[in-house]
């Protein structure tokens, strides 16, 4: 789920970032169990897939069939580490270690490499997200406890630092990929902080995700609006405006080149290269669309939902079936090319 920016108001190129202090503390809110939750959205599909025609099954199929032959992807991991609905998941930079939480107010870290896992809890509330800090075995989780807490996956008996100053639910998090010390996070009042984690300090305010390799702009989604905003000064750089809903998930790919982003209507690829334009639209046509992100190994080939869509093929996408609900975030691994998924079904994808 993306979180909105607290922009200028009429968020035109140029303008700055809204900043606002706030010491207060909010009251939390007593809902939270339904908090990224969508089973209406999960009973529709379940419903559409039970009155599939044994046809339309073949036909889809034949495309899966079709499409692994000229593209592999299949699940090589299937875990289950939750009894309640799973929200984020990352991996680390080499791959070795993946993190997922959610609902149960736990981390669940594996290391695919040894093939063991364990579990740690320091949130009250749900975690919302969870990122990896590039090239290190540390991870960042947001959570409805307004708090950011830092951890070390390869020794996350303890909390390394805990980031405290939100007056409302943390939504997202992220490490700038070449400040080793920065790491930014949002909350659901449009409030965007700038931390250095390591003095717990916040210094800067601006649903978040720094431009990989070099860092320099910050794409944040306010509704069905993307402003990619520049790190250093707060000015937004680019505008992008094309989906008619609010954008649920936004990633960039591996060199920072490009940005995809989902909402209800649509899946979008933008070009930072080309000035901020749309240069692929892949229309919902009835299907979910809820996460995604790039494949590490293939150029602008996007997995969502879980689908594989390559816009070179034009609209065609091919439907691999792993989860029985909403998948609720992925995540890839440039390093060994594999991409996670976790959902609402309680079970974590592994696929390649």
């Amino acid at each position: 789920m993306m979180t909105s920016p607290a922009l200028s108001n009429d968020g035109s190129k140029g303008k700055g970032i809204h900043i606002e202090m706030t010491e207060s503390e909010g009251p939390v809110d007593e809902e939270i169990a339904s908090f990224f939750s969508n089973d209406e959205a999960a009973d529709t599909m379940n419903i559409s897939s039970t009155h599939t025609s044994a046809q339309k099954q073949k036909d889809q199929q034949g495309q899966q069939n079709t499409c692994t032959s000229d593209f592999p992807f299949m699940p090589i991991r299937s875990l289950h580490p939750s009894n309640n609905k799973l929200l984020c998941c990352d991996f680390s930079t080499q791959g070795k270690f993946l993190a997922t939480a959610g609902h149960e107010k736990k981390v669940f870290i594996w290391n695919l490499k040894q093939s063991t896992r364990h579990a740690v809890q320091g949130h009250t509330q749900l975690i919302t997200d969870i990122r990896f800090k590039p090239n290190s075995h540390m991870f960042a989780t947001s959570s409805f406890d307004k708090i950011v807490k830092i951890w070390d996956a390869a020794n996350s008996r303890k909390i390394l630092y805990n980031l405290v100053g939100h007056a409302d639910q943390v939504l997202s998090v992220d490490f700038h990929p070449r400040k080793s010390n920065l790491v930014c996070s949002c909350d659901c009042s449009d409030e965007i902080r700038l931390w250095n984690f390591k003095e717990s300090a916040c210094f800067r305010f601006f649903k978040v995700r720094f431009q990989p390799r070099q860092g320099n702009l910050l794409a944040a989604a306010t509704g069905n609006v993307i402003n990619m905003i520049d790190v250093e000064t707060g000015m937004i750089r680019y505008r992008f405006e094309g989906h008619e809903k609010d954008i649920r998930t936004i990633c960039w790919d591996i060199c920072g080149e490009y940005l995809v982003s989902t909402s209800q209507d649509s899946t979008c690829i933008w070009s930072i290269v080309s000035g901020g334009k749309c240069i692929h639209e892949l229309p919902a046509c009835g299907r979910e669309f809820s996460s995604c992100t790039f494949h590490p190994a293939y150029s602008q080939v996007v997995p969502w939902s879980i689908y594989i869509w390559n816009p070179a093929m034009g609209n065609k996408t091919w439907k691999f079936d792993g989860h029985r609900d909403i998948v609720s975030a992925m995540a890839n691994a440039p390093e060994t090319n594999m991409i996670a998924s976790v959902s609402h079904d309680q079970w974590v994808k592994v696929w390649k």
